[in-house]
């Protein structure tokens, strides 16, 4: 009678664990694909950043990183973005999302958001008071939203440029950008920042290396080469504009 006993427990015991291992072991759905979103700026991940318009006479570019939690899937799929909420009215026009595609097999894309400072509905936008944007994902029957910090974007809006403090006087070795870049007048500030990706930069008379990443200086050499690559952009812009010059906020004619 013992054995029997024993013989009905042994079974129960492992039908019990079969049982926990048909109901109890968790299913991964290979379906599920979250979109996490954000900004990544020297290898941080920011789910801020901001957007100043006056840093561009006309088109500029902000870009977010894409990745899905779940598997790649074997097909191309797509997703937009949304602002939501922030200062939409008065900065529309002057954004614009993509259609953006995730390859089959990929897993992370870098995807841009595009302003162009030229669309502004009110030049005065953003000069006084920061703006906001705040981007969702669209709704999308691929892709749900991502965890809760990485589900929105935030872009702060500004659209003010100040004169350089070393626009017009420097103490010696530095050199003064206006004896270089002639006269200061807001437009051509917007654009050499626009071509040369630079801006609050020194000349430095004794540097040693046409351009010091650390310190924000370019040699005097280095500066007339900069100077005459603005030239060839601004032969460039009016080629580009019907043959009409690029000109200040009073239509004088920018020139280097």
């Amino acid at each position: 009678m013992k054995k029997l006993i024993h013989i009905y427990w042994t079974l129960a015991l492992l039908l019990s664990m079969s049982s926990c291992s048909t109901n109890d072991t968790p299913v991964f759905d290979s379906t599920y694909s979250a979109l996490n979103i954000w900004f990544r700026t020297s290898n941080l991940v920011l789910d801020s950043t901001t957007y100043n318009y006056s840093y561009s006479l006309e088109e500029g570019t902000l870009t977010f990183i894409a990745r899905i939690a779940g598997l790649p899937a074997d097909y191309d799929r797509t997703f937009t973005l949304e602002a939501v909420r922030g200062d939409v009215s008065e900065a529309e026009g002057s954004f614009q999302t993509d259609v953006y595609t995730l390859k089959a097999g990929e897993v992370e894309i870098e995807c841009p958001i595009r302003f162009n400072t030229s669309r502004l509905k009110n030049a005065a936008s953003f000069t006084v008071r920061d703006g906001h944007l705040y981007f969702r994902l669209a709704q999308n029957k691929e892709f749900v939203e991502g965890t809760e910090n990485m589900q929105e974007l935030v872009v702060v809006l500004k659209n003010y440029l100040a004169k350089p403090d070393n626009w017009e006087t420097a103490v010696y070795p530095y050199y003064a950008l206006g004896n270089i870049f002639g006269e200061y007048r807001k437009e051509k500030y917007q654009f050499m920042i626009q071509i040369l990706g630079l801006r609050e930069f020194s000349i430095n008379r004794s540097a040693t290396v046409p351009y010091d990443t650390e310190k924000n200086e370019v040699s005097y050499n280095y500066a007339n080469y900069l100077k005459e690559k603005m030239i060839v952009a601004l032969e460039e812009y009016k080629a580009n504009h019907n043959g009409e010059p690029l000109r200040d906020a009073n239509g004088d004619e920018i020139t280097f």
